[in-house]
């Protein structure tokens, strides 16, 4: 089975493989999202280069079983079963920048025979999974199937073609050195080709085009993925004039700017001739405020002259943008009505309570743990609104998130935004508040007054005995209290039983306390205890 990849049709066919003691890796993919489509010609270089593992590719939608067996809720996402292997080398940090240390680790252990030798620890964990990734990282996935799937052959030194592509420059170099000294002579066919230096000289030019610059897909205007958006909201709200170019009207460009810049991804971020990243990296800096120093550094400053210059040749037109839409003024008027429905309007697969997909789920976790209150559409129940939405929003897969009427992202980005904290930001500068959930509602009542009251009625109007005799008690004792008539607010009052784990009413708080119902109080009175105890 080795050499290529095949399709898990169900749970009980990847548990017998699993079984069967081969390395085996998992690609969780699906059809709507680019970065899986990148990734999966990865997957596929991978799965020659390591003959001898199992490479398994599961849609994630289509075999909730699986996803759900290992919590996928975003593609692309990797699971690697049976060996890990880790290799102790001399330290090579003197030499080379740290972010690149663990890879150099990982292509030395490929160059090593694969016999263990002094100072090589070996670990076998069979049948179970050992390793997990989330995301479009070419080089992290080579260096994780290797690590997994060990030495091509028997006494061969292992480079595959795939990590080339993935790596830097300086870490190719090394793999060269180390490729020499171990006898590894096919790592040098394995990098990538060469251009012509036509294509060398008219890829410059365009690089240098403008002092930043952005080869992304799509355009500022229209972004035709999500990780291109996110890197152009980045550079607006750094207030950074750039220059761009849609990778996706010239095939030419787009493969040659990947051997270029030995970057396999985009979009891919330039400042004044030089790569600074693609869209984790410019996440990452941006967050940190390091991107805002690099551009210092260069003599970019930040400009309210916000306006994207495109870089365009004549053979390159204009990227097919499309002024509308191509929707009827019918469905776009009800789409829009749809989005503004509400402050925070999610457009799901299923409903908030049953979600139909692990990625409308995860969306839906994350607004309630940011306690947002929010509405939501079914897509599966209107194949208009469906079809339709892809459209008008250049967004071909749901969920969809909307914030004031603009789109969020889908599970990825908006799954990015909560761990960087950014949702938090967008959702304050929205003017929107967290929800004020029954808990947090019972707890502001409970401390709204030292001694607070819970009771059938009013102080002036007791609407049960109980409620009178807590009332007497306390005004005999001259306590000033405040009170709550559970018989307005069925929530509070059904709230309450579980809060306080106590079922009837009255309750009595003393500074947040629960001091007890109708007995207790009388009992305390009855000590002489009552105003001791609201007063301590």
């Amino acid at each position: 089975m080795g050499g290529s990849v095949k399709d898990v049709e169900s749970k009980e066919e990847l548990d017998s493989v699993v079984l069967q003691g081969a390395p085996v890796i998992l690609h969780f993919w699906a059809s709507w999202c680019e970065a899986s489509k990148h990734m999966d010609q990865v997957f596929s270089h991978l799965s020659t280069d390591f003959p001898h593992a199992v490479f398994f590719r599961v849609e994630a939608e289509e075999q909730p079983v699986i996803s759900e067996a290992y919590s996928v809720s975003a593609v692309p996402y990797f699971v690697f079963f049976k060996i890990t292997i880790s290799f102790m080398v001399p330290p090579l940090t003197s030499l080379l920048p740290l972010v690149a240390y663990p890879i150099i680790v990982n292509a030395v252990a490929l160059l090593l025979p694969q016999e263990p030798a002094v100072g090589m620890a070996t670990t076998i964990e069979d049948g179970k999974s050992v390793d997990t990734m989330e995301g479009a990282d070419p080089s992290t996935l080579a260096n994780k199937v290797a690590k997994v799937a060990g030495s091509i052959n028997p006494g061969e030194a292992a480079a595959p073609a795939s990590l080339g592509m993935a790596a830097g420059p300086t870490i190719l170099e090394t793999v060269r050195e180390l490729s020499k000294e171990n006898g590894a002579s096919q790592v040098e066919s394995q990098l990538p080709s060469s251009l012509t230096d036509t294509l060398k000289i008219r890829l410059q030019k365009l690089i240098e085009s403008q002092p930043v610059m952005l080869f992304m897909k799509g355009s500022p205007e229209d972004p035709k993925c999500g990780f291109s958006r996110k890197v152009v909201e980045i550079l607006r709200e750094e207030k950074i004039k750039f220059g761009s170019f849609d990778i996706l009207i010239d095939n030419e460009v787009r493969e040659g700017l990947k051997k270029l810049s030995n970057w396999p991804t985009f979009p891919q971020l330039y400042c004044k001739g030089e790569l600074v990243g693609g869209c984790d990296i410019a996440i990452a800096m941006h967050d940190s405020g390091e991107l805002k120093e690099v551009f210092r550094d260069h003599g970019i400053e930040a400009s309210d002259d916000s306006n994207e210059a495109k870089a365009t040749e004549p053979e390159s037109g204009n990227g097919g943008i499309s002024d509308s839409t191509g929707l009827s003024l019918t469905v776009t008027s009800r789409l829009e009505s749809l989005i503004n429905l509400s402050p925070v309007m999610l457009f799901m697969k299923g409903k908030p309570d049953e979600p139909r997909c692990g990625f409308s789920r995860k969306v839906v976790e994350i607004l309630q743990q940011e306690k947002v209150d929010f509405k939501s559409f079914d897509i599966l129940s209107d194949d208009e609104v469906r079809q339709g939405l892809k459209v008008y929003s250049n967004w071909s897969s749901f969920p969809q998130l909307y914030i004031k009427g603009e789109l969020i992202g889908g599970s990825d980005i908006v799954l990015e935004m909560q761990k960087s904290g950014e949702l938090q930001r967008v959702l304050a500068e929205k003017g929107i508040t967290q929800k004020e959930t029954l808990e947090d509602r019972i707890k502001n009542l409970i401390n709204s007054s030292p001694t607070m009251l819970f009771m059938k009625g009013t102080p002036d109007a007791p609407r049960c005995g109980f409620s009178s005799k807590v009332v007497d008690a306390l005004k005999a004792e001259n306590v000033s209290f405040g009170s709550f008539d559970i018989l307005t607010d069925e929530e509070v009052r059904q709230g309450l039983k579980v809060f306080s784990n106590w079922p009837t009413f009255p309750q009595l708080y003393y500074k947040g306390e629960l001091i007890g119902g109708c007995d207790i109080i009388m009992e305390l009175r009855n000590n002489g205890e009552l105003k001791t105890t609201l007063s301590e």
